[in-house]
């Protein structure tokens, strides 16, 4: 094993004392479910849990801030992005600068930083925190009026914001809601003048949507952004312009699943350490697949700023 792979994967301390947050109540109770799979694989490997139940919005994020992570090893999780970002940004604003390394285990409705790490199972990724090798990624730091939050996944701005917001009408359709909703939130299109500055390249134009992401996936399994690395450094930038028409647009939609959107003159794509986006108009933000925020903002990438869980192979 090479110079970099040393520092990207570590065996974990000898504690054996780890903190594990699930939220009993959530998805018709799916996260007892899966933590009723996963404790025999734990305690089979030695694991003392301290088990904490999540039980209101926030909560998740209030708890990293708060614990004392000291004789802990790691934190666990089980959860999807939402649980992800609250861990995220309650350990990174901890008073202490304290960090102890993240474990994911998948059961939320989505899963984008697990399908990067292609541990979709939840018995998988149990297996993977007890070998206890660790890797550093990256996350986005978000600074918009005075405020900074952290993203590991998404910033979006746009088209992708309005379908998230708009989908909640049409829950009875299940997840087919989002595509209908993306196709009504295309024929209804608007304009919206920004300014858009990637490093030293500044762009003013009337856009349809740009979406910053830090993992190749999005949602359930979209390839937004093929290239992305999770810790190398750079945020990729998914971009569409205005005068993009309508049926190109609706075109472009089914390519996002398996990344090809990209080779489409349509779509812009960059990678970069950081940018800001002004637009005309205040909107409301998708940070990690969450509404939250308003624009204008400044985002640059933290390179290294957590540990995370992952599996052994990944760094031959």
């Amino acid at each position: 094993m090479g110079d970099r792979d040393r520092f990207r994967f570590l065996k974990t301390g000898n504690s054996m004392k780890y903190y594990l947050l699930v939220n009993p109540y959530g998805g018709v109770k799916k996260g007892l479910r899966i933590l009723q799979r996963v404790k025999p694989i734990f305690e089979k490997a030695g694991f003392e849990l301290d088990i904490i139940d999540s039980t209101f919005a926030g909560h998740i994020k209030e708890l990293a801030h708060q614990l004392d992570f000291d004789g802990y090893s790691g934190i666990i999780v089980i959860g999807g992005d939402g649980s992800m970002h609250e861990l995220i940004n309650g350990m990174l604003t901890r008073h202490d600068k304290k960090q102890i390394p993240i474990g994911l285990i998948p059961g939320g409705t989505g899963n984008s930083f697990m399908h990067d790490l292609d541990m979709l199972d939840p018995i998988e990724a149990a297996k993977a925190i007890t070998e206890g090798y660790i890797r550093p990624i990256d996350v986005m730091e978000i600074s918009v009026n005075k405020i900074t939050r952290y993203a590991f996944n998404i910033v979006g701005w746009g088209l992708v914001t309005d379908v998230g917001k708009h989908a909640e009408r049409y829950r009875w359709m299940g997840e087919r809601r989002y595509t209908f909703t993306a196709v009504l939130e295309v024929l209804t299109l608007k304009p919206r003048p920004a300014q858009l500055v990637i490093g030293d390249k500044k762009i003013i134009d009337d856009f349809s949507f740009i979406i910053a992401c830090n993992t190749c996936h999005t949602g359930k399994g979209m390839k937004m952004a093929p290239k992305a690395i999770l810790d190398d450094g750079k945020v990729d930038l998914v971009v569409i312009r205005y005068n993009v028409t309508r049926a190109k647009l609706l075109a472009t939609l089914p390519k996002l699943f398996d990344g090809s959107h990209i080779h489409d003159p349509a779509v812009e794509y960059y990678q970069t350490d950081k940018f800001s986006l002004l637009p005309k108009h205040n909107e409301t933000l998708n940070i990690d697949g969450e509404l939250l925020g308003s624009t204008p903002i400044d985002v640059l990438v933290k390179k290294h700023a957590i540990q995370v869980y992952d599996r052994k192979q990944n760094s031959e």
